[in-house]
């Protein structure tokens, strides 16, 4: 019951990107013989404006079609053509995740020119960190879009309402709706908040009010014990203080 759900989009969109941008730093950093970096941008550049193509640009395309082939093909292979709603789903999820890795290429220059003048530069292109394309995804996870389980030509929106709205390359599908993780279920495996430490002063996902699903939390006194203010007397051992504190604990009701 976790199959195509959005936590799912987002597990196959994430793999993938993971996949791109593994495979693309290898090519750039030399370690694969099959690859290097993108000789497309080798030459060219504007003159006039003072700046060319130089250094390694990532090759993202190799990239690309390297987590094609190692993701894409099974799931195309189990279901003969992805004739299934959910592997043309997957198939989309998997492809989203690498137009979020194209969509963050950048442009990086290194200056050149008497004390850092600047009058040429040469720039490369080059993948972004994949922090932000987490986040980016992350986005596109809270925006995912429900799709009918009823595959006909094409991927569709499940309201009817809203069909007419084009689905684009970078939006994360889902078909099931997602089961609630804040009460335990131990037929599917979900172990609940209930009990789980949280930060009270924290508005991620760590706080309180989030991760306790508006159930509340308790709050008790923890008291440490350890050593503390230790010296070295000659000759020789060390001499420590024992000192207690007391800090607050938040849990989950």
């Amino acid at each position: 019951c976790f199959v195509g759900t959005k936590e799912t989009a987002f597990i196959y969109a994430v793999t993938s990107a993971g996949l791109v941008h593994s495979v693309t730093r290898s090519c750039s950093a030399g370690n694969m013989t099959d690859c290097s970096c993108d000789t497309n941008l080798r030459h060219g550049g504007s003159a006039s404006e003072g700046w060319h193509w130089g250094g390694c640009s990532d090759d993202i395309h190799y990239g690309m079609s390297f987590s094609r082939k190692f993701l894409d093909v099974p799931l195309k292979n189990t279901t003969g053509k992805s004739g299934s709603g959910l592997a043309a789903m997957n198939l989309h999820n998997n492809e989203a995740g690498r137009q979020a890795v194209a969509k963050l290429m950048s442009v990086d220059c290194r200056c050149h020119g008497v004390s850092g003048s600047c009058a040429v530069k040469t720039c490369w292109k080059t993948m972004s960190s994949f922090e932000k394309i987490g986040l980016f995804l992350k986005d596109k996870y809270e925006n995912s879009i429900q799709i009918s389980d009823r595959l006909k030509k094409k991927l569709r929106r499940k309201e009817k309402s809203q069909r007419k709205i084009p689905i684009g390359k970078e939006d994360l599908l889902y078909v099931n709706k997602s089961p609630n993780y804040c009460v335990e279920d131990q037929k599917l495996g979900i172990p609940g908040t209930q009990g789980r430490e949280c930060n009270r002063t924290s508005e991620g996902p760590d706080g309180c009010n989030l991760l306790c699903c508006g159930r509340g939390y308790n709050t008790h006194v923890v008291r440490h014990v350890e050593r503390c203010e230790c010296k070295f007397v000659w000759c020789c051992y060390v001499r420590c203080r024992r000192c207690e504190t007391m800090t607050d604990v938040h849990t989950c009701k």
